[in-house]
């Protein structure tokens, strides 16, 4: 069973410290939650409700849409954009999607190719960019709880302070939701560029 772990170690290492991250988030988040909720003469909340909360969630979602937001960009734009000297870059003259045969799919694709690699037609469209469509869809998504569950925070917010509720369209058009969404966009697109113009 642990026989292959060493073939997989940068999956699991960041499987674990990625847990242990988020259970201290949420221990954290629970505290500084209930800490609020004392200050406004409210009950505090238990750690079930707590992260099942459209508070928790939002939160994690905001984080998981721009990461998952900068690894798709990352992806798409190293296909075609060269970084000249960055490890993190096709060299000069090989940006595009590549043949074939480069990519090892239809006839050029090995023995222990996949058989969506193998294949012609869609099925070999959908595996060549199966990555691409991977991280879009994750981004899509936590875009998607972000911003629903953004709503539910907002709304209650503006409820305490007899305010009026906003819809999804609204809450979406919101500086509340840009700003929450924005300071994390810039912070990964800053990391990424850095990464490829540091290793150059």
């Amino acid at each position: 069973m642990f026989r292959n772990v060493g073939d997989h170690a940068p999956s699991l290492f960041f499987g674990v410290i990625f847990l242990v991250s988020l259970f201290g988030q949420s221990l954290t988040g629970l505290a500084m939650y209930n800490e609020e909720q004392a200050e406004h003469g409210s009950s505090p909340v238990t750690y079930p409700e707590f992260i099942t909360s459209s508070q928790f969630i939002v939160d994690v979602a905001e984080n998981w849409q721009s990461e998952y937001l900068q690894f798709f960009l990352f992806i798409l734009v190293t296909i075609w954009l060269v970084q000249k000297g960055s490890t993190e870059s096709k060299q000069p003259g090989d940006d595009g999607i590549g043949t074939a045969k480069e990519q090892l799919v239809g006839e050029y694709a090995t023995a222990d190719s996949p058989s969506w690699a193998k294949a012609g037609g869609w099925r070999q469209v959908l595996y060549s960019n199966s990555l691409l469509i991977v991280m879009g869809a994750i981004f899509v998504f936590s875009w998607l709880a972000q911003s629903l569950s953004g709503m539910v925070v907002y709304n209650e917010e503006q409820l305490q302070h007899q305010q009026p509720v906003v819809d999804w369209a609204g809450y979406i058009a919101s500086s509340d939701f840009w700003n929450r969404t924005l300071q994390n966009w810039q912070s990964e697109f800053l990391a990424v560029g850095s990464m490829a113009a540091f290793t150059i």
